[in-house]
């Protein structure tokens, strides 16, 4: 098969890429792209992932090194030169010049001393990579005695492949040492190498790296699984048929563990009002932005194993698609929630018609209730102001502000400030200063705001702040001597999901439950307050593919960077929590909260 390419887009190729991976140096651990010239695009692909080993396997020809596993494969356009020497002299050429790392690792087929001859007079041709500090080319398959190894020119270098001691000038010569994984492992990369093997295999490691030297294991797993294996054993150069696949896993790893040192203390429920059928007077709807099963599972996992969460007992799972689409936005799914009727993306308070619905917390105000929400997002978020607010689009915030203003709420709190105070002139709410004060003010309606753009995450400094905010929410509304209705979202659970981000996932996810817990406390207090936990949506497809409990350890890894089509769980504590088990629509909770406070 004859390979053209056009250079220019090549090294748009490259570019894209390194700005996908990441930085140039930055790398963690350094792959090798096995068997290279079996790829669709030899060299070019490994090179624009990074990746700083690439082997070819060569066979001498009528004077010409050919890229190919045997005699009868050999391609005419396929020489040495043409799929590597050539490509390797152009990066050269980039702007700005890379200074990326490469070992050209040659495998040859052919006759070892003849071969080598010929690549060295071919080699010669390219003064500028055989002079390069960032270039180096290894000898391995046919080659000749270690103690051949210094009538080769400085700078080839040899795949040693045995543990047997080397004279000296031997060992200097050597640039890697490769041994078959099957010779100490019948692992196959799927779940955990056994103690026993893995002890084997760490002491070879071990002794590989005696000699000083960068080691390769060769016929060896090739998962993900494998690959984090390898780099936490300390395989210097990880083997793989899988370039990009290897590359992109690899060098996010680092992006994607979570050491959790933010704990949220669990709390024992009393249980004494849970599941019981007395009347229900306050509800407190505790959504997640973002939170589904995974996404609580890694906080559970980094919380030594258990949350506040995960006390509750009533536990169902919500079908979260939109009028208009199989994946939800906040404001669809908000909506769903808050009015009982599914809608069109975007939409906040609307229905599919573009015409107001009715939501909870307006019903609620009719039958004499107080109600009120808390959010880490700004005041004019998808989820909060789709409990207040009638708009066509999320992004009308101007209208969304002045619809806030003019609500029936008794209390909000979250970011904004700036927004709110440069718009509104004429609001109802009267702001107070401190989140120390909401709990003693006397005023029928009061807001806080906790910042004047948006809100800081756990990870930037926020501390307690959503915990202490629901305890000072829910003293609020109990003096106000009505039965009340409060909306508190951990809306940042969601924005690192978007990135992909797994330790913000992690601590958003904690924080969450630290102000569960505060709502748990409550209903144990006050057995006529039900509260409810639920997500809108699920974000990034996260799974959790590895971890560890001792160390508060997890893994993350992510299908998207936008939400999915994830059923979310549902928990509820209190009297009549068991109506929410079961699995349903998510519009279905506006309805099963009218139910269960008695109103038609």
């Amino acid at each position: 098969m004859r390979y053209s390419f056009n250079k220019t887009m090549l090294i748009v190729l490259f570019f894209i890429s390194k700005i996908a991976i990441g930085q140039e140096g930055a790398l963690a651990y350094k792959i090798h792209s096995h068997n290279d010239y079996e790829q669709r695009v030899p060299f070019w692909t490994a090179y624009a992932c990074g990746i700083n080993s690439i082997e070819a396997d060569v066979f001498l020809k009528n004077d010409t090194l050919f890229v190919t596993h045997s005699e009868k494969e050999i391609m005419p356009f396929n020489t040495i030169e043409n799929l590597y020497l050539k490509p390797l002299q152009n990066t050269f050429e980039l702007k700005p010049k890379s200074k990326q790392q490469v070992q050209l690792l040659i495998d040859i087929k052919s006759d070892a001393v003849l071969t080598l001859k010929s690549l060295v007079n071919v080699l010669e041709l390219y003064p500028d990579l055989i002079n390069s500090k960032n270039i180096s080319f290894v000898i391995s398959g046919n080659q000749p005695k270690p103690e051949a190894y210094n009538n080769y020119p400085i700078y080839i270098k040899f795949d040693y492949q045995s543990l047997e001691p080397l004279s000296t000038d031997a060992i200097n010569k050597v640039g890697l040492i490769s041994l078959p994984f099957s010779k100490f492992s019948k692992w196959n990369g799927k779940g955990r190498l056994t103690k026993e093997d893995y002890k084997t295999v760490s002491e070879i490691i071990k002794k590989v790296h005696g000699f000083n030297k960068p080691f390769r294991f060769w016929g060896c797993p090739d998962s993900k699984t494998a690959w984090k294996a390898f780099a936490e054993l300390g395989v210097d150069f990880i083997n793989t048929d899988m370039p990009f696949e290897a590359s992109k896993y690899i060098f996010s790893l680092p992006d994607r563990i979570s050491r959790n040192s933010f704990y949220s203390e669990v709390y024992k429920p009393t249980y004494h009002s849970d599941k019981k059928s007395h009347q229900v007077n306050n509800i407190i709807l505790m959504i997640g932005d973002g939170n589904g099963l995974a996404q609580i599972s890694a906080a559970t996992l980094s919380n030594y194993g258990s949350l506040t969460l995960t006390q509750l007992k009533s536990i169902g799972f919500l079908k979260t698609q939109s009028a208009d689409d199989f994946t939800t936005d906040s404001a669809a799914a908000g909506t769903a929630i808050a009015t009982g009727e599914k809608t069109y993306n975007r939409s906040i308070g609307m229905n599919v018609n573009r015409t107001p619905i009715e939501n909870i917390m307006e019903l609620l105000n009719k039958h004499n209730y107080n109600t009120g929400f808390i959010t880490t997002d700004n005041v004019t978020g998808a989820t909060p102001a789709a409990f207040y607010s009638h708009q066509l689009d999320r992004d009308l915030t101007t209208e969304i502000i002045h619809d806030l203003s003019k609500s029936k709420l008794s209390l909000f709190m979250g970011g904004g400030s700036a927004n709110f105070l440069s718009t509104i002139h004429d609001s109802n709410f009267t702001l107070v200063n401190r989140l120390d004060d909401v709990g003693l003010t006397k005023s029928n309606k009061i807001g806080y705001f906790f910042s004047e753009e948006g809100v800081p995450s756990i990870n930037s400094g926020r501390a307690n702040m959503l915990a202490e905010a629901t305890k000072a929410g829910m003293t609020y509304l109990s003096n106000q001597d009505k039965p009340f209705f409060l909306l508190v979202e951990g809306a940042q659970i969601d924005s690192f999901g978007h990135r992909n981000d797994i330790s913000g996932i992690v601590t958003e996810a904690i924080d969450f439950d630290k102000a569960i817990t505060e709502a748990i406390k409550y209903a144990d207090a006050h057995e006529d307050t039900l509260v409810i936990i639920t997500a809108d949506h699920e974000t990034s497809g996260l799974s959790i593919p590895q971890g560890n409990l001792k160390d508060n350890m997890v893994e993350g890894d992510f299908s998207t960077y936008d939400h999915t089509g994830i059923m979310v769980p549902i928990f509820a504590y209190g009297p009549k929590s068991n109506v929410f088990s079961g699995v349903y629509e998510n519009n279905e909770v506006f309805h099963k909260i009218k139910d269960v406070l008695n109103i038609k």
